[in-house]
C-alpha cells in the first residue's frame, strides 16, 4: 500500500472512509482486518479441567494453535498484497490559487471556479496581493459564496498591515465563515516593501518573527505589550504622546489557534517557519529537487506548495504559455542580486538560464527573456498535458513531504482532473 501521510486526524479519517466504500470484490479482504480477532491460546488450558491437563493432548492444542497463527499472518499478508494491487490511498489535500487579478478583470468572476473546486471536495481556496486587488476583500467574498472550502491568504504582506490590524482582520474573516480562514503571510521584496508600502526592507526574519508573535498574542485575546526592535506596542517612540496603553481585542475570536502560514524561498526563512509558524507556502516547487533545495520539515508541519495546472494534448503550448510568468518572477521580479525565485531557480541548478533570464528581463528584451525559459524548467515546476502525463508527473510530488497541492490554473477540467487522480 502507498501512502502519503499526513498528520491530520480529519484527513486519516477521511481516508479510511474511502477505503471502506472499495468495491464488492475488495469487501472480504478488507473483513480480514475488520473481524475481531479471538484470544490465540490453547483453548484445553484455557478450559482447564482433566483433559486441559493432560500432557499428550495439550501438545496436539499447542500445534494446532501455533499452525492457525501462521495461516493467520498469511491471511493478513495476502490482503495488504491485493490492496497494494489494487488499491492507492492519498492522504495530500487538494487546494486552489486563485493569485491576484490581473489588470481589467475582476476576482468576483471566479466564484463558480472556486464553487466547482468546493464540490469536487477541494480543502482550500487561496488568494494573493502585490499592489493592486488585496487578499481579504477576495477572501470575504469567496467565503460568502461557499460553505465548506477553507479560504487562505497567499499572502497578506507583512508591511502592509500592522500586527495588530492583521490580528483584528484574521479574527473577523475567521468568525465570520465558521472557522475556515488560514493566515498566510509574507514580506515580499524589497521593490514592493518599500516601492509600494513605503517601509525599510530592513530584517526581514526578525521582523517575520514579531509580527507572528504579537499577531498570536492579540488572538489570544492578551494584553498586547511589545518592546522589541521592530515593534513598540504601545508606541512610545519620537512623536509619541505619552497616551497610548496596552489593549487586547474586543471580538471573541472563534479560534484562538488560527492557522499562520508562512511564504518563503530562502533556507533561513523555511527554517523559521518551520520553529514559528503552523504551515509553509513555498512557490515554484520542483518535487524531484525539494530535498537538496530545502531542509526536512519538523513532523506533522504543513506545506501548501502551489503548482500551476493546464490539461490539453499540446504539451509545447501549454508550456509556452507558461513561460511569461516564470520569467516575470525568475528574471523581472527584484533587482539584481535581490531576486529570490532567480536565486531560487539557480538552487535548482538552473543556474545558466536563470542568470540569462534576468540580464534580458532587466534589459527590457522581455520576449527574448520568455524564449530564454527553458521547456525542462516548465516540466519541473509546473504540471501540464493530458490526464495520463499529469498523474505520471504526481509520482514525484508524492515522494516530497507537501500536504497540500495548491493548483494555480484557470481551467475546470483541470481541477477535476487533479480531484480525480488525488481525491
Amino acid at each position: 500500500m502507498r501512502v502519503v501521510v499526513h498528520p491530520s486526524a480529519a484527513d486519516v479519517e477521511r481516508a479510511q472512509r474511502r477505503v471502506q466504500r472499495q468495491p464488492a470484490e475488495a469487501q472480504a479482504a478488507l473483513g480480514v482486518l475488520e473481524r475481531r480477532v479471538t484470544a490465540l491460546e490453547p483453548r484445553l488450558h484455557r478450559d482447564g479441567g482433566e483433559l486441559g491437563r493432560h500432557p499428550v493432548l495439550r501438545t496436539g492444542e499447542c500445534l494446532a494453535h501455533l499452525l492457525e497463527l501462521r495461516v493467520r499472518v498469511v491471511d493478513v499478508g495476502l490482503f495488504r498484497c491485493e490492496l497494494g494491487m489494487r488499491h492507492t490511498v492519498s492522504l495530500m489535500k487538494l487546494g486552489l490559487n486563485l493569485g491576484y487579478a490581473s489588470p481589467g478583470t475582476n476576482p468576483a468572476s471566479l466564484v463558480p471556479l472556486v464553487q466547482e473546486a468546493e464540490r469536487l471536495g477541494y480543502d482550500s481556496v487561496w488568494a494573493a496581493e502585490a499592489w493592486g486587488t488585496d487578499a481579504v476583500t477576495v477572501l470575504a467574498w469567496m467565503a460568502a459564496s461557499t460553505s465548506r472550502i477553507k479560504v487562505g491568504s497567499a499572502i497578506m504582506q507583512i508591511p502592509g498591515r500592522t500586527p495588530a490590524n492583521t490580528a483584528m482582520t484574521a479574527a473577523t474573516l475567521d468568525l465570520m465563515s465558521g472557522g475556515r480562514f488560514l493566515l498566510g503571510l509574507g514580506t515580499s521584496g524589497p521593490q514592493v516593501v518599500e516601492g509600494w508600502h513605503g517601509e525599510a526592507w530592513g530584517k526581514p526574519l526578525g521582523k517575520t518573527r514579531e509580527y507572528v508573535e504579537i499577531v498570536r498574542a492579540a488572538l489570544r485575546r492578551d494584553v498586547v505589550e511589545h518592546e522589541g526592535e521592530h515593534y513598540r506596542i504601545p508606541y512610545d517612540g519620537p512623536g509619541a504622546t505619552g497616551l497610548g496603553k496596552p489593549l487586547k481585542l474586543m471580538l471573541r475570536p472563534l479560534r484562538a489557534d488560527i492557522p499562520i502560514y508562512l511564504a518563503a524561498i530562502g533556507p533561513k526563512n523555511v527554517a523559521l517557519a518551520y520553529e514559528i509558524a503552523d504551515g509553509w507556502l513555498p512557490i515554484f516547487v520542483d518535487p524531484a529537487r525539494f530535498a537538496d533545495a530545502f531542509p526536512a520539515p519538523p513532523p506533522g508541519f504543513e506545506i501548501a506548495a502551489t503548482a500551476n495546472v493546464l490539461v490539453g494534448d499540446d504539451v509545447q503550448a501549454l508550456r509556452d504559455s507558461l513561460k511569461p510568468h516564470l520569467a516575470l518572477y525568475v528574471g523581472g521580479m527584484g533587482a539584481k542580486g535581490k531576486n529570490f525565485y532567480n536565486a531560487l531557480a539557480r538552487r535548482y541548478g538552473w543556474e545558466d538560464a536563470a542568470e540569462e533570464i534576468q540580464e534580458l528581463y532587466l534589459g527590457g528584451h522581455q520576449r527574448e527573456a520568455i524564449a530564454a525559459v527553458p521547456d525542462e524548467l516548465v516540466d519541473a515546476v509546473a504540471l501540464v498535458g493530458p490526464k495520463e502525463r499529469i498523474a505520471e508527473r504526481l509520482a514525484a510530488w508524492r515522494e516530497t513531504p507537501v500536504t497540500t497541492l495548491i493548483v494555480g490554473s484557470p481551467q475546470p477540467e483541470a481541477l477535476q482532473v487533479l480531484a480525480e487522480l488525488l481525491l
